[in-house]
């Protein structure tokens, strides 16, 4: 996982402290209701695509360069379906502290080949919601919301 040179810029400073990151998920579906996945290099486990904000980018522009980026295929971000900051720190083999805030977009593919584009994913594919691959309880929580058709949700319960 490529780690942004803005954030490595961060951690000369901060060290393995605990940074709070923008992060976007993007729940990508085409025309047969499918959705897109991908199966993670550092753990192996299928996921939705995401990843983090470069500084001054919009979130919804995030989403549809790391699903490009990841995954070859090319998308238009529709509607914000969730917003989430991430319930404790994770902590990395280096050390390194962080905890997120995710946007998570539902997004329309438009065209391209699913495929792995880059270093972060050990395969890509499309799967119906009926089929899924094993998945993070989250994961199936945020596919859920972007099918629904219910405003953005968002947690009201303090994280501490």
């Amino acid at each position: 996982m490529a780690t942004p040179d803005f954030i490595k810029d961060l951690r000369a400073f901060a060290g393995h402290r605990l940074l709070l990151l923008p992060g976007v998920t993007a729940v990508v579906l085409d025309d047969d209701d499918r959705v897109l996945l991908m199966r993670r290099v550092d753990d192996g486990r299928w996921a939705l695509i995401g990843g983090i904000a470069e500084p001054g980018e919009q979130p919804a522009v995030t989403a549809v360069r790391e699903v490009r980026e990841e995954t070859g295929v090319e998308c238009v971000a529709e509607r914000v379906v969730m917003v989430e900051a991430q319930p404790e720190p994770v902590t990395y083999p280096n050390g390194d502290q962080c905890q997120y805030t995710d946007i998570v977009f539902r997004c329309r593919a438009t065209g391209g080949e699913a495929r792995v584009n880059d270093d972060e994913a050990l395969d890509v594919g499309w799967f119906p919601v009926d089929a899924l691959p094993k998945l993070h309880e989250s994961q199936l929580f945020r596919i859920k919301q972007a099918r629904a058709d219910e405003p953005t949700w968002f947690s009201t319960t303090p994280s501490h």
